[in-house]
């Protein structure tokens, strides 16, 4: 039998995350990405994955409008500080921004060559900006209220602009301006014909006709040529958004096939054109004859409704470019992608993809299936959404609940067909099958919100549910059919007065024998099925209990409560086993993985826990939410797991000790190779080839016995300076740490100045002052600099006596003229050869005197003044820093002292050609 490994890690991979909360929202030209604002601020996603490839930080105020360039490489927006930003996408910055409005800017649009930019105002004005310049072009005013949506003409060539409002009252106006002029007031035209606020505007692909489409319930065509109605179409919805489609597009294709089949031939001037709006449904109109060509059946969308009643399905819609069909966003935050087809005489439009941009609180989820390729989650929503973990969009929505789902649980009949189950506020529980995405089953009789559902493990026959009314039912799945069109009403083969206070999780044992219930009153009870029969009371723990476990291979419960414990119990007597102890807040969910010998839980403190249960050790602790973590899902065959909770993001877990210990083996085996590689480079006296080794395996203690061995050899400059040349930013950075590390004890500040000196003669202070985090490293280099040259500077004073007592003494002549080494190391002084004439007394008097100012040789005297030059250096650098750091102090009068110091930058970067002595 294979032995069983424990985990010890976990890999983190964000699987869905918030990235739009409504509002404006901006599509790229080949549809790959799609800018979205969330709150304050920009999230730039793959529309492929969902992921989010890229984040803008605005200014704490919520945006307001977003357009991109024609060619995608410019991003304008703007908030409600009414400050308009020009945003880079290659390099994520913002390089430009200016503020023209008196109010928070609602609309934007970039005119087809990417050189002006239109912003229409919730002061009732209308601007137009040259991009590269930053300045206003031209100034309209004329509308009476809020503009809501502006519009370049696409043809360059007729430089007109198109902009809609609500005027109040009954009166609603687009209004056509002349950008051709500089002139203040250029509107050449007002179309009047909306009642209500114009919510989106379109050209044709002739360039002209113009459609406008209101919450009147009307589209209205407009005729260029002189500006007069040409039709109005009546919707009987508000209309949200208007898209005209084009002659080449798949869907012009499929529509042309279905007149032709139904033997109406389109005009020659006929438009086809696609109206959203607050029914969530997707109608296609022609503009012969205003008729509605294809209405779709069944909405995709969960219709909300506005504090003031009215309903709101779609709120944008935009057709895609490289006919990549039609997107509609949803007030719920979702992204759908549609495409049409034409096939057996009708016409079919099918939802292709799903994006979910706001999951809101994440409260349970499950896995779906044996392949576990699919997410279901229950969020504060009436409905489940059902996630493709591969492409991590929305596959399908469950929707029949009344009230929010709390909870769900999934398995997979002896039949074959995945089931879900789920219990909302609306006290119900439903039965859902997945490949159908339909309701089969429907089970009444709670009296309360239905907080806990579980599956049977081993016939999956039955389900059992607890609820806020403090019982627990036992539901019969008899009686479902495969192929039934209406669910069928589940009947309660048990029910039983569990609790004191609200069940909040039931779990059914591995063999189907029992059940388990925790609740609200701090209790969890073991019942036996099928009847609900008391067995054990488990009682300790002083909150309330949130989940719970039967072990796998063992009888034991596993509970976790709001006291920040998780217990295991023994079924047999009901004792306490077993406490962990280390959230530092509620845990709210706790299960068993690898077979019962290990146990993975979440808590209120947004920490997801991996523990030992032999040892009672906290394996690993992980930290990537920020908020309570109310959902734990882990998969039956693959132990894969999956977290959600409060900050609406879905993160998944794959296990990863396998790889950790592969890469562990992997990096030991590379260091043995590359410690054998540093030994031959020592042999074969490759000092250069030594340090790059000893640098790459992060060995400081090896490094600085090198740098030691080279401050003794002849040529050590070379080889060190040869070694330096080829690091990098972050290789300087760690270089700087090793410094200040040596620098900091008197035996090894002589290696460290060394290398502080050949680092300062290779780069110059401006690449110094790059490096990530510099000044820190510095700011703890200058102290003990300041400390060596002290020290040292009393002992070159020091030997000044003692010359001045020898020469009183006649014992040596004063020199004339003292000869110094170019190297600053050694430090052993070379005793110059005396005269040949010089008698042996004398040679023997000289190396008397000679050892005795061993520690005041010249070499000290050079050592004196080239720390001090460091030094300076330093404090040169640091002024660099602050400089870089507050810009405004860029035109403060330098001291004597810095002028000098800062002279030039040539005379800063050649301080290696300078004078040794």
């Amino acid at each position: 039998m294979e032995s069983l490994r424990l985990k010890t890690n976990y890999r983190c991979v964000p699987a869905l995350q918030q990235f739009y909360t409504g509002g404006p929202y901006a599509v790229s030209s080949d549809g790959s990405f799609i800018v979205c604002a969330c709150a304050d601020s920009i999230k730039i996603v793959d529309s492929a994955t969902a992921s989010i490839k890229s984040t803008l930080e605005g200014d704490s105020e919520q945006v307001t409008a977003l357009v991109l360039s024609p060619d995608d490489k410019i991003l304008f927006s703007s908030s409600h500080s009414r400050q308009i930003r020009v945003w880079d996408l290659s390099t994520l910055k913002c390089v430009r921004s200016w503020k023209g409005h008196e109010g928070p800017v609602m609309c934007m649009a970039c005119d087809p060559s990417g050189g002006l930019l239109a912003t229409g105002g919730a002061d009732r004005k209308v601007l137009v900006w040259d991009v590269d310049g930053g300045f206003c072009t031209h100034f309209f005013k004329g509308h009476g209220g809020v503009v809501s949506c502006v519009m370049f003409h696409p043809d360059p060539e007729k430089q007109l602009l198109f902009s809609g409002s609500d005027d109040g009252g009954d009166n609603a106006t687009v209004r056509v301006w002349d950008i051709s002029k500089t002139k203040r007031k250029n509107c050449i035209a007002t179309l009047d014909n909306h009642r209500s606020a114009v919510t989106s505007i379109a050209v044709s692909e002739d360039g002209w006709t113009l459609l406008s489409a209101g919450r009147d319930k009307v589209v209205t065509l407009w005729d260029l040529h002189d500006y007069s109605n040409k039709k109005t179409v009546v919707t009987n919805e508000a209309v949200e958004s208007v898209c005209a489609i084009s002659a080449g597009s798949p869907f012009a294709s499929s529509l042309d096939s279905h007149r032709q089949n139904s033997k109406k031939h389109a005009g020659s001037q006929a438009l086809y054109f696609v109206t959203v709006g607050e029914r969530g449904i997707v109608r296609i109109w022609s503009s012969e004859g205003a008729v509605c060509l294809f209405e779709q059946q069944a909405s995709d969308v969960t219709n909300s409704t506005d504090e003031d009643g009215s309903r709101r399905g779609f709120t944008s819609a935009v057709m895609l470019g490289t006919n990549q069909g039609l997107l509609c966003v949803t007030a719920d935050q979702q992204f759908l992608f549609y495409s049409l087809n034409w096939t057996e005489e009708l016409l079919q439009l099918s939802l292709t993809k799903r994006l979910v941009g706001y999951n809101e609180e994440v409260v349970d989820m499950k896995f779906v299936g044996d392949d576990e390729k699919f997410l279901a989650l229950a969020t504060n929503l009436e409905q489940v959404r059902v996630y493709d973990l591969a492409s991590m969009s929305c596959s399908y929505v469950l929707t029949g609940h009344t009230e929010i789902i709390l909870c769900l649980d999934t398995c997979v009949s002896i039949s074959g067909r995945n089931l879900i189950v789920t219990g909302s506020k609306d006290n119900t529980v439903r039965l859902w099958e997945s490949e159908s995405t339909s309701c089969i089953g429907v089970g009444i009789g709670h009296m309360g919100a239905v907080g806990a559902v579980a599956f049977s493990k081993r016939n999956r026959d039955f389900f059992v549910s607890g609820s806020s009314d403090h019982t627990l039912k036992v539901w019969s799945m008899d009686g479902l059919s495969d192929n039934g069109t209406a669910p069928i009403n589940l009947k309660a083969k048990a029910v039983v007065a569990a609790h004191d206070k609200d069940i909040n999780c039931v779990a059914v044992a591995p063999n189907d024998s029992l059940v388990c219930s925790g609740s609200q009153d701090r209790t969890a009870c073991v019942w036996r099925l099928p009847d609900l029969v008391s067995v054990v009371v488990f009682k300790g723990h002083k909150r309330g209990i949130w989940s719970v476990e039967f072990s796998p291979v063992d009888q034991c419960v596993v509970t976790a409560s709001g006291d920040k414990t998780i217990r295991i119990w023994a079924i047999s007597d009901g004792s306490c086993l077993k406490t962990f102890e280390g959230h530092t807040s509620s845990v709210l969910r706790a299960l068993f993985i690898t077979r019962g010998t290990q146990i993975v839980s979440c808590g209120a403190d947004g920490l997801v826990k991996l523990w030992t249960v032999k040892s009672n050790e906290c394996v690993a602790t992980y930290d990537h939410h920020e908020d309570k973590v109310w959902a734990l899902a882990v998969g039956r065959k693959t132990e894969m797991l999956a977290t959600g909770g409060s900050d609406a993001v879905v993160n998944l877990w794959l296990d990863s000790t396998a790889t950790d210990k592969e890469e562990a083996f992997r990096k030991e085996e590379e260091a043995v190779l590359k410690g054998q590689e540093l030994e031959n480079a020592l042999s074969d006296a490759d000092y250069t080839k030594a340090v790059q080794i000893a640098f790459e395996l992060r060995r400081p203690h090896k490094l600085y016995e090198l740098f030691a061995e080279l401050c003794r050899k002849s040529g050590a400059e070379d080889h060190v300076d040869r070694a330096l040349k080829t690091f990098g930013n972050e290789e300087l950075r760690l270089l700087f740490n090793y410094i200040r590390e040596w620098n900091t004890k008197p035996k090894l500040c002589y290696v460290s100045q060394f290398v502080l000196f050949r680092v300062f003669n290779i780069f110059p202070p401006t690449d110094i002052v790059q490096i990530k985090g510099v000044g820190e490293l510095l700011e703890g280099l200058i102290p003990y600099s300041q400390r060596h040259f002290g020290r040292i500077d009393r002992l070159v004073r020091s030997t000044f006596l003692l010359d001045f007592i020898l020469s009183g003494m006649s014992v040596i002549e004063p020199d004339t003229q003292q000869t110094v080494s170019k190297a600053e190391f050694p430090l052993r002084p070379e005793i110059d050869a005396p005269d040949q004439e010089m008698g042996s007394r004398r040679k023997i008097t000289l190396l008397k005197i000679s050892l005795l100012r061993r520690k005041g040789n010249p070499t000290n005297l050079v050592l004196k003044m080239r720390l001090r030059r460091r030094i300076r250096l330093l404090k040169m650098i640091m002024i660099l820093l602050q400089r870089k750091r507050n810009p405004r102090n860029q035109n403060m009068v330098p001291t004597r002292k810095s002028r000098m110091l800062l002279t030039t930058k040539s005379n800063l970067y050649n301080y290696k050609h300078r004078s040794h002595v």
